[in-house]
């Protein structure tokens, strides 16, 4: 099951935090059909934030597709994000970790091994990796 974690300082929306990490694991093969979400009410209070933001969050999942609601039962994986890359993702998680080993090493900390990555992911693709692209 997802657990869900928010990042006061990103300047996203708690909401949209929460439907991002729902794609990325989706995306990565980590949520897959069938899979149940947490209750609203406690992903509420493990990330200390309102329900409804929640519910917002689920609504919009579900609008995408993504997830359905079953009444009384829960909010389940409905759909998928996942391509064919997906057997390639274990080789890289693994090349990615030796890389941040190496980071840390050299005495990098976490905010500036994420400021090296992002910075480094932006000038090879032009692309801003906090922007979700669109389906």
């Amino acid at each position: 099951m997802i657990e869900f974690h928010l990042d006061a300082r990103s300047g996203v929306a708690p909401y949209m935090q929460l439907i991002h990490q729902v794609r990325q694991a989706l995306r990565l093969g980590l949520l897959v059909e069938g899979d149940r979400l947490p209750t609203v009410k406690d992903v509420a209070a493990s990330v200390a934030i309102n329900p409804n933001t929640v519910l917002k969050a689920y609504r919009e999942l579900e609008y995408e597709g993504l997830v359905a609601k079953k009444p009384g039962v829960g909010t389940f994986i409905s759909g998928t994000l996942s391509d064919d890359s997906l057997s390639e993702h274990e080789p890289l998680r693994q090349e990615l970790q030796r890389w941040l080993d190496k980071a840390r090493a050299a005495g990098l900390g976490e905010e500036s091994i994420e400021a090296l990555f992002l910075s480094t992911f932006r000038a090879r693709t032009g692309a801003d990796p906090h922007i979700e692209e669109e389906k």
